[in-house]
């Protein structure tokens, strides 16, 4: 047809350097484009004017009929374009193109919903006069961006669906539906399963602001309090203890703050350590104009007990997690270089420098992270070590090619370390890309039968998921692949798969993923059933899935004699049930438009941490808390221009791709009317159910 030899003369000439046959192609294309326009054919309008390089022609053509198809074939097509341009700047790498979105629209409601759009990537953006008509409208947009009424939202959300009130482990559990095999080990106190309740409580009751462990007064009448709890734990379970306050007041800076303070001036460093933690927790996805977070984390960060020192550096990196702040570089970068400092500190800093200047290819950070790496490459075989490659990657999540330079720098390592920094590099750099050729890449690494030392392999398996996780026929592609890792794989390749399904399907239980986690969770290797454990919790995260909590069940009675075992059935319990159904781990959003690297950076953490379990079954199982970077309220809460709740009728359904077809098809399938807020599953889709 006409419109594809336009396209291939236009390139033919580029490529040539002739001159088009045509006199005046543009003219030609400017009445191609106005017939598609007004014939409903707006795809082919598009894609002629991708081919031709005129895309800005398009803002003539385009009206109120035709704007909403037109601007969904676009944000469609961005995915297939070269992500270095388009993409990208959708996704907010780009602030200077979200600034001029602020300072070109007069429309201050439009703005504000600009606003919520950020809020929920994470990112840090300050609303400057430019951008507002006033001091008033100014700190309007700067406080959604700040999501200081996120935990006010979210609490309404759980007062209309009536489950405010607190859940005990032992209501998660529901031992009573077992056999007697499993009341044996619900009585057997001991500091381990103490410690699993305290996640347990701290995922189920996350956001709240209230439990029946932490936050139980002094002076109630059973003679229990929030002291007594925290002293049924051991050491570094102390510091979980008081930690999983911060979870339970997740996002309630003022009352949060108030409530762990006391903790902060314990005798015991470990409750300490908690506190510290917990104040990140607090501070996790709300930016705070006081900035108090820094204020009490900052002076513990260069005291000599290692587990203060840990938790003032991990509530650092969960506090200003995407805030790229000079200050926390500067603090961090003096701990990364002493020397002197113990493995597990350095370990810690480099992960929360990670997460500070996450996506930010910040090359002072890359090159301290690169020379402590260097100087502790006697002490590689300590898991803690091979957290500093992630440290690393996490600087590069989603950068592509940028991180060229960096893996050149790491080609001075020996072979085995690397290996493994290559592998960590190329799978944060291209996550949720989709990149085939990278996915292909890393299947090669996981085909290769290597001895036991090996360990490189792990983080391959993980960047398959990363990379592929980006659209639906990646996930079902990837899927498919790691069914024939796990037939064929080393054992080093079989305890990864579990983590990477976990990763594709979080918060969204497919049913062949959940049969092979199940099967998983029976295995021969201690390793791959621990992984599938954990994986059969993140994918039902805050789904309430009654299969997975009853394959979880049935896991806690046949392992209630094994702690290790039975620890790990007490989180992915805890998961499933998170913020009693009112949250998700997805790091997608905006119907899987827009992917949150803050988010992604939390949940990748954690899957690396869990290659190798001695981290979260010693003395580190703190690192759960990293999850807390991806919770997010899976709601639809509507509000009127004061950004007061209103409820409306909305039809919630099975959202169903209708790009590029004709007429007007229904965009959901299956659909029930509700009134807002409602919750929203993975792959769901709400709109509105009248036209007032």
């Amino acid at each position: 047809n006409l419109a594809g030899e336009i396209a291939h003369e236009y390139e033919y000439s580029n490529q040539k350097g002739v001159e088009p046959l045509f006199d005046d192609p543009f003219k030609l294309v400017e009445e191609i484009v106005a017939f598609h326009m007004k014939h409903n054919v707006e795809y082919e309008a598009v894609d002629l004017l991708m081919e031709v390089e005129g895309i800005d022609m398009l803002e003539e053509y385009v009206d109120n009929t035709n704007y909403k198809r037109t601007c969904q074939y676009l944000t469609s097509a961005a995915r297939l374009v070269n992500p270095e341009n388009l993409k990208a700047n959708y996704q907010f790498d780009c602030l200077s193109y979200v600034r001029q979105v602020f300072t070109s629209c007069d429309d201050l409601l439009l703005k504000k919903q600009c606003s919520y759009i950020i809020a929920r990537h994470g990112i840090t953006f300050e609303v400057d006069e430019e951008m507002a008509a006033n001091d008033e409208e100014c700190e309007a947009l700067q406080n959604i961006i700040n999501n200081n009424k996120l935990s006010e939202c979210y609490l309404t959300l759980a007062r209309d669906i009536e489950v405010m009130e607190p859940i005990s482990p032992e209501d998660v559990y529901k031992a009573h539906l077992l056999n007697g095999r499993a009341s044996a080990g619900a009585s057997f106190d001991s500091a381990r399963q103490n410690l699993a309740a305290t996640f347990v409580n701290a995922f189920v009751n996350a956001g709240f602001g209230q439990d029946k462990l932490m936050t139980i007064p002094s002076d109630a009448s059973s003679g229990c309090s929030s002291g007594n709890w925290l002293f049924k734990n051991k050491e570094h379970g102390k510091a979980s203890a008081a930690a999983s306050l911060g979870m339970i007041l997740l996002w309630d800076v003022d009352s949060g703050l108030a409530q762990i303070d006391k903790y902060i001036h314990s005798n015991d460093n470990y409750v300490i350590a908690g506190a510290l933690i917990g104040v990140g927790i607090v501070n996790c996805g709300v930016q705070n104009q006081c900035d108090r977070a820094m204020e009490l984390l900052a002076d513990y960060c260069d005291k000599e007990d290692t587990s203060i020192r840990i938790g003032a550096i991990m509530g650092l990196g969960l506090a200003y997690a995407g805030a790229q702040s000079e200050e926390i570089r500067c603090k961090l970068k003096c701990i990364l270089r002493d020397n002197k400092a113990p493995l597990d500190v350095i370990a810690f800093t480099a992960i929360s420098l990670g997460l500070v200047y996450v996506g930010s290819c910040d090359e002072e950070v890359a090159r301290a992270i690169i020379f402590t790496l260097m100087d502790r490459r006697s002490q590689w075989e300590h898991p803690l070590t091979q957290l500093l490659p992630l440290g690393l990657g996490l600087l590069y999540l989603g950068k592509q090619d940028r991180v060229k330079a960096t893996e050149d720098a790491s080609k001075t390592f020996n072979e085995k370390i690397k290996k493994y920094c290559d592998m960590t590099l190329l799978s944060c750099a291209y996550a949720g890309t989709g990149n085939v050729l990278k996915v292909q890449h890393l299947l090669g690494q996981c085909a290769q039968h290597l001895g036991k030392g090996e360990s490189h392999q792990g983080p391959a398996v993980l960047g398959i998921a990363m990379v592929a996780m980006a659209e639906e026929m990646g996930v079902e592609m990837a899927i498919r692949s790691l069914e024939h890792l796990l037939q064929f794989g080393e054992q080093n390749i079989r305890k990864a798969v579990p983590l990477a399904l976990g990763l594709l399907c979080i918060s969204n239980p497919k049913v062949n993923v959940m049969d092979t986690l199940s099967r998983l969770s029976h295995d021969t290797n201690i390793e791959v059933v621990m992984g599938a454990i954990i994986s059969l919790g993140l994918i039902g995260a805050g789904t309430n899935n009654a299969r997975i909590a009853g394959m979880l069940r049935n896991l806690s009675s046949l392992y209630y004699k094994l702690d290790s075992l039975l620890f790990c059935v007490r989180i992915a319990q805890g998961l499933v049930h998170l913020g009693k159904g009112l949250l998700a781990l997805s790091p997608f959003h905006s119907e899987r438009f827009l992917l949150s690297p803050i988010a992604l950076a939390g949940l990748v953490t954690l899957l690396h941490a869990c290659l190798d379990m001695r981290l979260i079954l010693g003395n580190y199982h703190y690192v759960l808390y990293f999850l807390a970077l991806a919770m997010q309220p899976r709601m639809l809460l509507t509000v009127d221009e004061n950004l007061k709740p209103l409820s409306v009728p909305v039809r919630v359904g099975r959202a169903v791709d209708v790009v590029g077809q004709a007429g007007r098809p229904k965009t959901i399938t299956g659909f029930q009317t509700h009134s807002t807020p409602v919750l929203l599953a993975a792959g769901n889709r709400a709109e509105l159910a009248t036209e007032k």
